[in-house]
């Protein structure tokens, strides 16, 4: 048993290449951990041993007094260790040997340490499906009775160098179960599309999440995979570190504008600490068709925070190598989409989810133009009448005021 507590050897630092790096200049609006004005966004596939898949993506995010790192991969089960410093010249250094080692504490390091001002992981553990026939009304908020779940550290992914997009800053973990005795996989696949931004704005797609270049988008994808029931509901469990002894918030947000994603007037948010923090930022919908309309919209419920000192979590590498692996404690949530009635997954075996992820105060949506236009026309249609109607009568009683008797 061997592992990486001390000092290793074989650090490197990674220089930009043709293939694997991409970076774009931008200009947006001051939001996030220090205000700054603009930021060098770049998306970077970290190398590793030649005969492992290239599954370490590193997304940096430049500003004048500050950067952001967000560190992506399927070591383990897919994972992101996110970290804000308070300098531009912070980088991202990985020893392989230690991060591949069983003990990878200290393999995965953003330097120099002083300048980091905030450091959090999510972790995706565990897929999950429930059977939904037989549902009494009664029992309609359950998802249903649990098939055993899918380890999501027992999926073999595919190497994402081979699915990086300059044109849309993205890049794609594939991945399918290891071990599939009844060939649920055969035909299918679950995958995370991780996506950057060069400047502010929302997605063509609901749920069209507001973005800024100091986020970036995870897409959660199952598709063509076979279920183990006729109306089968999937899930995701989701982890996290914990705040010390307590878990982070989970908050709610309404609105009455549903423009971009008809119907949903509810915003969610998963947040760390306090400022400088991140946060985690999703519409309660899942979708079961690729089109992302209204007639394919599921719901998507999110469980209560909760400590996993109960039962033990699959381990992440990145994880571990970051923060260490002694002393870290862990609250898991799970979200769970659709209903056993209405559209499901069963309708084209295909489902999708889409979540926000950054540093520093989260985007809110304002209302949208198409609102506040309707708004404007409802209160001032009434408005204009009374101001007409007021005209009228003024005009009306200077005529009389006018008239002068012939004798």
């Amino acid at each position: 048993m061997w592992g990486c507590a001390e000092p290793c050897l074989g650090w490197g630092h990674f220089a930009p290449s043709p293939v694997l790096f991409l970076s774009l200049l931008l200009s947006a609006t001051p939001f996030g951990l220090l205000g700054d004005e603009t930021r060098q966004v770049s998306l970077e596939v970290i190398p590793g041993w030649p005969d492992l898949p290239q599954n370490l993506l590193h997304i940096r995010a430049v500003g004048t007094n500050s950067t952001l790192h967000y560190v992506w991969s399927s070591l383990g089960p897919p994972s992101v260790v996110l970290v804000a410093t308070n300098t531009p010249h912070s980088v991202l250094k990985v020893n392989w040997t230690c991060l591949l080692s069983p003990n990878p504490d200290g393999g995965l390091m953003v330097l120099p340490k002083d300048s980091i001002q905030f450091s959090s992981a999510l972790i995706f553990t565990r897929l999950l499906e429930f059977d939904s026939t037989n549902m009494s009304e009664a029992a309609a908020q359950l998802p249903g009775k649990p098939y055993p779940p899918y380890s999501l550290a027992e999926f073999s992914w595919n190497n994402i160098t081979d699915s990086l997009d300059p044109a849309t800053l993205s890049a794609t973990f594939r991945g399918f179960p290891t071990h599939d005795p009844t060939r649920a996989f055969a035909n299918g696949s679950l995958t995370f599309k991780v996506q950057a931004f060069s400047r502010s704005g929302r997605p063509a797609q609901p749920p069209r999440l507001l973005h800024t270049a100091e986020t970036c988008q995870l897409e959660v994808a199952l598709v063509g995979a076979s279920p183990r029931g006729n109306h089968s509901l999937f899930g995701l469990e989701v982890a996290t570190l914990g705040q010390g002894p307590d878990c982070p918030s989970m908050q709610e947000q309404h609105s009455i504008d549903d423009e971009y994603t008809p119907s949903v007037f509810q915003l969610d948010q998963l947040l760390w600490g306090s400022l400088p923090s991140g946060f985690m930022q999703w519409r309660p919908v899942a979708f079961s068709q690729k089109q992302g309309n209204r007639e394919s919209a599921l719901p998507c419920h999110a469980s209560p925070l909760h400590p996993t000192s109960e039962y033990s979590l699959p381990k992440s590498p990145i994880v571990q190598a970051f923060f260490g692996g002694s002393q870290n404690s862990f609250c898991a949530f799970n979200l769970t989409f659709g209903t056993s009635r209405g559209p499901g997954y069963w309708d084209q075996y295909y489902l999708s989810w889409w979540m926000l992820l950054g540093v520093g105060p989260p985007p809110l949506d304002a209302l949208s133009p198409l609102v506040l236009g309707i708004m404007a026309v409802a209160l001032g249609a009434p408005g204009l009448m009374l101001l007409g109607g007021g005209l009228i009568l003024l005009l009306r009683h200077k005529q009389y005021s006018e008239y002068q008797a012939i004798n």
